[in-house]
């Protein structure tokens, strides 16, 4: 795992925040999805609720992924944001992860969107870059 500032959780973690999650499948066939539910935990961490689609598939085929983050739109050179590379660590069907992403979905989207999701991702952050890096 990398070392997480302060600054990355509370960008991944404001609200209104933009994010989008990149996946590709076995086959190298690339997926980009925005999503809302990601937490970023300071130990490096970051759990997501997800539905019966595209991307649980291809997490499911193949654990690498990036999210892509940033704290405002509309987005420019200067808009402050991150790309987390990620790795899945577990996909939980059933049980606490589940339970708890479920709970946080209904609280903050709604009883309509936490019945929609069916897996809580847990992620490890294998590297963080900063959304322009010229170097």
């Amino acid at each position: 795992m990398v070392d997480i500032s302060k600054e990355i959780v509370e960008t991944v973690n404001k609200p209104g925040r933009i994010g989008t999650l990149g996946t590709a499948n076995k086959q190298g066939q690339p997926n980009v999805a925005y999503f809302g539910s990601p937490r970023l935990m300071e130990d490096g961490t970051i759990i997501m609720g997800l539905g019966s689609n595209r991307t649980l598939k291809n997490l499911g085929e193949n654990p690498l992924a990036v999210f892509f983050c940033v704290s405002e739109g509309p987005v420019t050179f200067k808009t402050p944001g991150y790309r987390l590379y990620l790795k899945v660590r577990e996909i939980q069907k059933e049980g606490a992860i589940l339970d708890g992403v479920k709970e946080a979905i209904a609280k903050h989207a709604g009883p309509g969107a936490a019945k929609m999701i069916v897996a809580g991702v847990v992620f490890d952050v294998t590297g963080v870059r900063p959304l322009v890096d010229m170097g």
